[in-house]
């Protein structure tokens, strides 16, 4: 029988009873009934499911809390006693939300069980909770319900509730493969080059392929990498693992399906490329360019071991975190620069943070379009939503706002310059973990503005904001139109 000439209570028996959407007559006293043409019965949603913002930031939430507590067990400090709790919390956040900002030295002030729960912290956060949680309820049930396939569908930025299921079993199998890849390479060059005994080249190797991958930053060296400085086999690796990281999952799904068709490519993950080989080649150049000659840096490294740095320097403001030369005495320009290239970040739905390079491209492409005075934002042929030039405006405005208000509250409330509190600042807003090595010195007062800004900056400003709002309005009406005077 045809849905128009169906009773409602017939079309009621075709649904679960426990489904969570409701069936309203046009006669029902019902403010969420919509009524149609033709006395049509009408599908509409109870608000029983919260935002899916709201779980999200709620799962990350309670991931941190957890870290916190197992970080503060006494079996999880290397000394006696156990790790305060502005210590645990904020090494669970950086590790959760990926970044690798310490206040503590990992190797030194952390047990192999402290180091055993950054590991999985950095893992849980690198995949999402919301991902996590929905592989462990696969491998328990071997199906997700609707309001996880909803939050999974909003921490992935899955397009369509159908493909979720492979989108999450995609991204644990990427992640695995690309870090057991790396891992075997470091641990193999630990124990040959370095004499390292096996277990202890496999735990370096996997703790490092899974920080590298995860754009974490965090090392059990007290020197992040700056003893392999002129070792490609250490720095080539990690480097290449926080690139893939960084593209985001879906580009690397679609680049396994479609590699030799780039035609065929989304204009996501043209995007994504292009901004990313544009970043990658103009930070390395920058940065190699103004440290070159520093003695304190590049200056006493001989060409190759220059060229071998400033890449893997220009590398990690993608939001990974390592460095393989000292940041803190970096030129006041490479700072600046790496600013920069911290606020943009990586690419959406992966492991890195920032306001993300699709964000940059459009505006980019927003006033170029302007400049020319076309009526449209065309980029490799696609013409741009107007929605989504909203959304990177949105994104960019409230990204400045809260580096440029956190900055200012550094200001105020130390004597650090300007140029070492914006870049501890947009580091942890970034969620790269580099740092001028005034962290562990700041007041804790300033030590819980960078666990916000960590937190805000791994699940975005839009996501955290539309967690906060109470409820969604939608307008039913348009207001007149005005326009007023710009530039």
């Amino acid at each position: 029988m045809p849905f128009g000439g169906a009773s409602s209570r017939g079309v009621r028996g075709l649904l679960p009873r426990r489904f969570p959407w409701r069936l309203s007559s046009p006669g029902a006293n019902n403010r969420d009934a919509r009524p149609r043409s033709g006395g049509l019965v009408v599908v509409t949603r109870r608000l029983r499911l919260g935002h899916p913002a709201q779980a999200v930031v709620a799962g990350f939430a309670a991931a941190v809390a957890a870290g916190t507590g197992l970080l503060m067990l006494p079996a999880a400090k290397a000394g006696p006693g156990g790790a305060g709790a502005l210590e645990a919390l904020f090494t669970s956040t950086s590790a959760v939300c990926v970044t690798g900002l310490i206040t503590v030295d990992t190797p030194a002030y952390w047990s192999g069980f402290g180091q055993a729960v950054i590991l999985a912290l950095i893992q849980v956060g690198g995949f999402g909770i919301m991902t996590f949680a929905s592989v462990l309820v696969l491998l328990i049930s071997n199906r997700i319900g609707l309001k996880a396939r909803l939050t999974a569908a909003a921490e992935t930025k899955t397009l369509g509730l159908g493909d979720v299921r492979a989108v999450v079993t995609g991204v644990v199998k990427v992640s695995l493969l690309l870090e057991a890849v790396t891992a075997l390479v470091l641990t193999l060059r630990f124990a040959t080059a370095y004499g390292e005994p096996w277990p202890r080249a496999v735990w370096l190797g996997v703790f490092h392929a899974v920080s590298a991958f995860n754009n974490a930053g965090f090392a059990l060296y007290s020197d992040s990498l700056m003893g392999f400085v002129t070792d490609p086999w250490i720095c080539l690796p990690i480097a290449l693992a926080v690139i893939a990281g960084g593209l985001g999952f879906p580009v690397l799904f679609e680049l396994r399906r479609r590699f030799r068709k780039p035609r065929g490519w989304s204009l996501h993950t043209k995007i994504v490329l292009w901004a990313t080989g544009v970043f990658l080649a103009g930070g390395s150049a920058f940065i190699t360019a103004i440290e070159w000659s520093n003695p304190d840096t590049l200056g006493t490294l001989d060409v190759p071991g220059k060229l071998l740095a400033g890449f893997f320097q220009g590398v990690m403001p993608r939001t990974a975190g390592f460095n393989s030369i000292d940041t803190s005495q970096m030129n006041p320009a490479s700072w600046l620069g790496t600013d920069v290239l911290m606020f943009i970040g990586g690419a959406s739905a992966g492991t890195a943070g920032g306001i993300k390079v699709t964000t940059f491209a459009v505006l980019f492409f927003v006033i170029y379009a302007e400049i020319r005075g076309e009526s449209a934002v065309n980029i490799f042929h696609r013409r741009l939503h107007g929605d989504l030039q909203r959304q990177a405006l949105t994104v960019v405005l409230l990204s400045v706002a809260a580096v440029a208000a956190s900055t200012m509250i550094f200001m105020v409330f130390t004597d650090y310059s300007l140029d070492q509190s914006l870049f501890e600042v947009t580091s942890a807003f970034g969620t790269v973990g580099l740092s001028t090595g005034i962290t562990a010195d700041l007041p804790s007062g300033l030590q819980l503005l960078l666990i916000v800004l960590m937190f805000i900056g791994r699940l975005g400003p839009i996501t955290f904001a539309s967690a906060l709002a109470l409820r969604q309005r939608v307008r039913l009406y348009e207001l007149p139109e005005e326009r007023p005077v710009i530039g």
